[in-house]
């Protein structure tokens, strides 16, 4: 075996990393791009293909840019920053592609839905006032962030390292916060660790805000910085800080104007819905919807965020709804399915199969799964009607993306 082989790098893999051959045998290189001529060194053996670090650039990509972050490379976030952006954006639909056309699918024209490639990611979580060391226990005190925007990079520089609180903790911080239970106008929400007697200053230092201890009526225990209320598109939505919401606000607001375009009716189902970030938008277009979602303290956002609006909340798993409330529910006009990195449940994604809803919308955070479950609704009689990448998280290899289908009769058309 060569120590140090020359190898050159064919595409990128999901995951990431490129892809090369080194006597025929696969090897994924970090942090590479498509069409280099690298020295390696090979790091890792497994059966099947190696694993290698980059030794010398012999014939560097015209796409290959000098990372604009100091800790590029230390921290587990970012790893595609070495890449030119608009060519990032080619490699992720690539990718995306890649997992369709492994399923048979074949796939129209992928739309991007993007946004800034910098200065957007909102919602951070932090281990001892820092991030982790990729690969390794290590903290890395961090004072700015190239991908974060301005009110979180506001609140690294006015709260040093030293003086972040312990243990994990999240923020979340953005112009279009309407509140965040801190009053020092940081427009920062920040989760406290498992303690009613820690305190965290913000705004500059002055002032301490005590972990006021209240609970909601689903058993959650939440101090007021926990909670976030945001705008989007003139629409007030409000959510657990410590829980799940996008990071980049940008394109999610994009993303719903996409999801929601042309649909309209009686009755649409949210599966999968979460604090009802969706559901507040459907319900313009629709005179009832009704939302899915197993956590339950998420769910308890989504009242609050549905209030006024004509909805029916069920506080258990996809596979338990179906199981027990999908035969009494009445015809579905069209369909919105948000489910988790593991992608539908196999009994949410056979009773979608056998629904008949003219109208589904699949959004996905993993285009693996996301190919899977589309094959089968395909295999149902479901046309895929367009495909989109959502460029939520520049500079990383993360994908998630949006399938619109529309249901067939036997002779080929539209239901």
């Amino acid at each position: 075996m060569y120590i140090h082989p020359i190898i050159i790098t064919e595409k990128i893999a999901f995951g990431g990393n490129c892809i090369g051959k080194n006597a025929g045998k696969t090897v994924f290189i970090p942090y590479a791009v498509p069409g280099e001529k690298l020295e390696v060194e090979i790091t890792d053996t497994k059966r099947d293909y190696d694993t290698a670090r980059i030794v010398n650039i012999l014939e560097p990509s015209p796409y290959r840019i000098q990372p604009v972050c100091g800790y590029y490379g230390l921290c587990g976030g970012c790893n595609m920053m070495h890449i030119a952006p608009s060519y990032q954006k080619e490699l992720r639909k690539q990718v995306l592609a890649d997992c369709f056309k492994r399923c048979g699918i074949v796939i129209p024209e992928i739309t991007v839905i993007s946004g800034p490639d910098t200065g957007y990611r909102c919602r951070f979580q932090l281990n001892d006032g820092g991030l982790t060391e990729k690969n390794t226990s290590k903290i890395i005190p961090i004072t700015s962030c190239s991908v974060a925007n301005k009110e979180i990079n506001n609140w690294f520089s006015l709260v040093k390292p030293s003086e972040r609180p312990s243990g994990r903790i999240h923020l979340f911080g953005a112009d279009c916060v309407i509140s965040a239970g801190i009053k020092d106008g940081s427009k920062v929400a920040v989760s406290l660790p498992e303690s009613d007697s820690i305190q965290i200053h913000t705004g500059g230092g002055k002032k301490a805000v005590k972990n006021r201890i209240a609970k909601h009526f689903s058993g959650t225990v939440l101090s007021p910085q926990d909670i976030v209320t945001v705008s989007l598109l003139d629409k007030k939505i409000s959510f657990d800080v410590r829980g799940f919401f996008q990071s980049n606000l940008t394109v999610l607001e994009s993303a719903i104007q996409a999801l929601c375009s042309g649909l309209g009716g009686s009755n649409v189902l949210d599966m999968y819905s979460g604090c009802g970030t969706f559901s507040v938008f459907l319900a313009d277009s629709f005179n009832k919807v009704t939302l899915v979602e197993h956590n339950r303290d998420a769910l308890v956002f989504a009242e609050q965020n549905m209030a006024g609006k004509k909805h029916t909340s069920f506080g258990i798993s996809g596979e338990k709804w179906v199981q027990q409330f999908a035969a009494e529910q009445p015809d579905f006009d069209a369909a919105v399915i948000d489910p988790p990195r593991s992608g539908m449940e196999d009994a949410v994604s056979r009773w979608l199969c056998t629904s008949r809803i003219p109208v589904i919308r699949s959004l996905s955070c993993d285009p693996a799964t996301h190919a899977r479950d589309i094959s089968r609704l395909i295999a149902a009689g479901y046309r895929l009607e367009s495909l989109t990448l959502l460029d939520f998280y520049p500079n990383t290899c993360h994908i998630e993306s949006l399938a619109s289908l529309v249901l067939e009769n036997n002779n080929g058309k539209t239901v």
